[in-house]
């Protein structure tokens, strides 16, 4: 499914990625994941947030 969504994207004509990183919860842990769909020259911000 993933590849579908980001290929839509491409076809769009924007620059465009689907990112998806892991966050530790402070209660139990446990890692979850957090995942958007993000233009291209603002990844890193989305990856340095917490």
């Amino acid at each position: 499914m993933a590849k579908k969504v980001v290929a839509s994207l491409q076809a769009a004509g924007k620059d465009y990625a689907k990112v998806i990183r892991m966050v530790k919860s402070e209660k139990s842990g446990a890692y979850t994941f957090k995942e958007d769909i993000v233009p291209t020259d603002r990844i890193q911000e989305f990856i340095a947030k917490r």
